[in-house]
């Protein structure tokens, strides 16, 4: 589910040059040095909030693998117990039929290999039992490895549940470090920083829109995506959001995709390792954009040294340099 994190983080998100009503230098300079400090956590708190998401796709995969191999588990086992079943019968009539011998104890001992190691047991039974007990024998064996990859399993599945966990900690608190922060302002100095935010996100929705005029010509599943992604212009960011009023990087770049008609994760990292690998130079509208070291946030390409991204918490959906995204450098770029 979708963090829900207070939105007067977005009063942090605001450029101070330009104050609205006149300040000292010191008062600015102070101002400025907030603005920077909470910006660095919100960026960090995204990039946890994204380090999330990736282990939230992991978790879900291994959940499905793991699923799986229990139903193979339980499908194994079923036939152990039938040919038990059968070596029982095969045992009762062998009996019967005065022709047990010494093979008796072997056939019921726990490791059945020793009957078929046995010359003097298999001369005691006929071909048919012999090949029940190899059936058997090759049954167990995979039973055990099955049982012995679920165990491992369980332990991946266990620590993508930590990372999940840890991450999900950790951009909370980064985002409540911010708001402590910001609380040592005085009242008018977060409504000044809030002024400054809307004002800034405005102008930026006004030239994300005139901009997306660029993506007409755009056909064909880039096309779709893209236009997609431009349609959300405005709409807030959130972490783990995917739609439809509400976004995160790699929800927003999957949405659009998915109305293409291509599936991806949720999880800008794990998009990262889909599609075929371009160059920065070699970038075609509808490409994917990647940022950070581990990946942490997903962009798509309009043109012209621009994409369309779900940027931060506070911001909106917005078109943006392409280039370098703050202290996350531009990493590799996907096709589909």
């Amino acid at each position: 589910m979708p963090m829900s994190f207070p939105l007067r983080i977005v009063v942090a998100l605001a450029m101070v040059a330009g104050v609205l009503a006149p300040v000292s230098a010191n008062a600015a300079q102070t101002l400025a040095q907030v603005q920077a400090k909470v910006r660095q956590l919100e960026e960090e708190a995204t990039t946890a909030a994204e380090g999330a998401q990736e282990a939230k796709v992991k978790l879900a995969g291994l959940t499905k693998t793991l699923n799986g191999i229990k139903a193979k588990a339980e499908i194994q086992g079923q036939t152990v117990s039938t040919l038990q079943r059968s070596l029982g019968t095969i045992a009762i009539e062998q009996y019967k039929s005065g022709g047990f011998g010494q093979s008796f104890e072997l056939l019921f001992s726990s490791d059945p290999t020793l009957y078929l190691s046995s010359a003097g047991s298999l001369d005691a039974i006929t071909r048919r039992k012999s090949a029940q007990l190899r059936k058997f024998e090759a049954a167990q064996q995979r039973l055990n490895a099955t049982t012995l990859t679920v165990n491992d399993k369980i332990s991946l599945v266990a620590a993508a549940q930590k990372k999940l966990a840890a991450q999900s900690a950790l951009a909370q608190s980064k985002l409540i470090e911010a708001e402590k922060l910001l609380s040592k302002l005085s009242k008018a100095e977060r409504e000044r920083l809030a002024k400054l935010a809307d004002d800034e996100e405005n102008a930026d929705q006004a030239s994300s829109l005139k901009a997306a005029k660029s993506a007409s010509g755009v056909s064909g599943r880039a096309g779709t995506a893209l236009k997609y992604a431009l349609k959300q212009i405005g709409d807030r960011y959130v972490f783990g959001a995917a739609g439809m009023v509400t976004w995160d990087c790699s929800g927003l770049t999957m949405r659009a995709y998915q109305a293409a008609g291509v599936s991806l994760p949720h999880s800008s990292a794990a998009q990262s390792r889909m599609g075929k690998k371009v160059s920065y130079g070699s970038l075609k509208p509808g490409d994917l954009l990647f940022y950070g070291r581990p990946v942490s946030h997903v962009g798509i390409y309009l043109g012209g040294g621009k994409m369309v991204h779900a940027p931060r918490s506070g911001s909106r959906v917005k078109v943006a340099a392409s280039g370098s995204l703050g202290r996350k450098p531009f990493v590799g770029a996907r096709r589909f």
